[in-house]
């Protein structure tokens, strides 16, 4: 890892930051874009860093998908279930982190209660101008 990506990861990681959208997630999910940074020095296409709030009503989840992005992920509030193809499915709750690699399939992402909504910050290092979401085909 670069020094400058540990430095915007640090600094982005203060603030809880997290993500971009617009997401293809479940209709009734909610994905606030927050910020989004162009990243000059890094190898190969420029680079962006993004911020969302991803709100997801009580039992909602999402169909599969990937960001060819780095994702970092912060839970706000709730509780989620995540998963990506080939890993284990892990729960987490308020506080809680989760790491997407830029070739993972998020197969798992769903709220936990069927009462309580759930909610997370998100931070993407992706390609400058690219989705931050798209199906998993």
């Amino acid at each position: 890892m670069t020094p400058q990506l540990r430095m915007l990861l640090a600094a982005a990681m203060v603030p809880l930051a997290i993500g971009q959208a617009p997401m293809a997630l479940a209709q009734t999910t909610k994905v606030t874009p927050l910020m989004a940074q162009p990243l000059p020095g890094f190898a190969g296409p420029e680079k962006e860093g993004t911020v969302a709030l991803v709100e997801f009503p009580p039992g909602t989840s999402s169909a599969a998908h990937r960001h060819n992005a780095h994702v970092f992920v912060y839970v706000l509030e709730g509780s989620i279930v995540m998963q990506v193809k080939g890993g284990q499915q892990v729960t987490l709750k308020t506080g809680d982190t989760f790491y997407e690699n830029p070739d993972d399939i998020h197969v798992v992402s769903k709220n936990v209660s069927a009462t309580a909504p759930a909610k997370i910050l998100t931070f993407f290092v992706k390609d400058k101008g690219a989705p931050a979401t798209v199906p998993a085909n």
